[in-house]
């Protein structure tokens, strides 16, 4: 029987195709360390291996098995710079900051690909990302933005996309504009998960599976995270469970918001399909954003429904299914051969959460939909902060991010009604 993740929905294309998945033991028992990290996703996994290749003495703990969260399960794609394009936070950064947090996302790409490349992790990784206006009204904001970025960012491998263009890159005429990004491109999340995780595990970290983390107390120096198989006392902690923290702490529960994502592979396409002839990964400019892609192997990997709640859809091939038609109509009947889902956590600025949330204790998480390339990078801004330098973690430190409204009993149902407000413009 294939091992279904007892927290995401469905059984993903990536689990077919990653190959072998090796499992890591319980913790059993108390144990001590220099730092304890608190989930096995991208995060956590990159700062363990980053911290053992220093000479830290490193635990991690994940409640299920590395991979079933939103690192094992997502769209796949890059991006480049932040969640929110460079000139919407230069409005509230100034261009400063904006430059210096822009720069460090580049850096993380360049990491990310410099890392699978020195040890051999292959992430099926394909150039190119085309970003699509759904309203004609949007489109000379792709066109400023392309310039800007040429021009203020000095990033040159973006172009701006006119509507016949951009019917040719998508084989679709369903959006009206957009950019052409070739310093970017989209992997195969999670052959980059298990071959992070085999790094860090080679580098000395201890690794522990079906561990769930209680209680979290910094008391006396030292930080004492009760598990369901011991405690584990160390000198530090990270936190770096994402949408899958719940109460474990409270301030992390009330600045981050877990979201379902859901995505749908169809049977490989025909040779001479005209979809994606670049073979270019897409995100769209709604606020419920749909994201699509072709597999190596020429599948439409096409993931677009989002639930704001903690409910899993019973019909995910059909809702991915109708939105698939709307951009392909052509491709109405398509089967679809594998459909899941995972939880991703947001912020209400859609930049990422961090912040030391007890003495010694810090959190990290609420990538907004960007996670694939910066949770990386965020574990080894981490390790470079616990090993000397946090010049380059406070510049995330800083960021403000304000709790979601309505704490913990009515943010979920404000969240929903915000949210499916902006689904509804996004049809108008």
């Amino acid at each position: 029987m294939p091992y279904q993740s007892p927290i995401s929905p469905g059984r993903s294309w990536y689990e077919e195709t990653a190959g072998e998945r090796p499992e890591y033991p319980s913790l059993a028992g108390d144990t001590r360390a220099d730092v304890a990290i608190v989930g096995g996703g991208f995060t956590g996994l990159s700062a363990a291996l980053h911290l053992a290749r220093a000479g830290v003495d490193v635990v991690l703990v994940d409640a299920h098995r590395f991979g079933d969260g939103a690192s094992g399960r997502n769209g796949g794609q890059l991006g480049t710079g932040q969640r929110a394009w460079p000139e919407e936070m230069e409005r509230d950064l100034g261009f400063t900051r904006a430059k210096a947090l822009f720069d460090l996302a580049e850096e993380a790409k360049a990491h990310l690909l410099e890392f699978c490349a020195t040890h051999s992790i292959e992430i099926d990784y394909r150039p190119g990302q085309l970003s699509v206006a759904h309203k004609q009204r949007y489109v000379e904001a792709y066109r400023a933005h392309a310039d800007i970025l040429a021009e203020r960012y000095r990033y040159p491998h973006i172009s701006f996309m006119d509507a016949r263009e951009t019917a040719e890159r998508l084989g679709s005429k369903r959006y009206f504009g957009g950019v052409r990004d070739m310093g970017t491109g989209h992997i195969h999340p999670l052959k980059l998960l298990i071959g992070t995780v085999r790094v860090a595990a080679a580098s000395g970290a201890r690794l522990f599976e079906h561990t769930k983390a209680g209680e979290i107390r910094s008391t006396g120096g030292k930080v004492h995270i009760a598990t369901s198989r011991g405690t584990i006392t160390a000198e530090k902690c990270l936190i770096a469970t994402n949408a899958h923290g719940g109460g474990l702490e409270p301030a992390t529960a009330a600045h981050l918001m877990p979201i379902g994502s859901f995505i749908g592979a169809t049977v490989p396409l025909p040779a001479d399909t005209p979809v994606l002839p670049g073979g270019e990964s897409v995100d769209d400019s709604r606020f419920v954003v749909r994201y699509f892609r072709k597999s190596p192997d020429g599948r439409l990997l096409f993931g677009g429904r989002e639930v704001y709640s903690k409910s899993d859809p019973k019909d995910i091939r059909l809702q991915i299914r109708r939105q698939i038609s709307e951009v392909y109509p052509e491709l109405r009947e398509i089967e679809i051969t594998h459909a899941w889902g995972g939880y991703v956590a947001i912020t209400l600025p859609r930049q990422p959460f961090v912040r030391e949330v007890m003495p010694k204790v810090i959190s990290i998480g609420g990538y907004s939909g960007h996670g694939v390339m910066l949770a990386n990078f965020m574990g080894r801004l981490y390790a470079e902060a616990v090993t000397g330098n946090r010049d380059r973690l406070k510049l995330f430190e800083e960021l403000k991010i304000p709790p979601f409204p309505g704490g913990r009993l009515f943010r979920h149902a404000l969240l929903f009604l915000a949210l499916n407000w902006y689904a509804l413009r996004d049809r108008f």
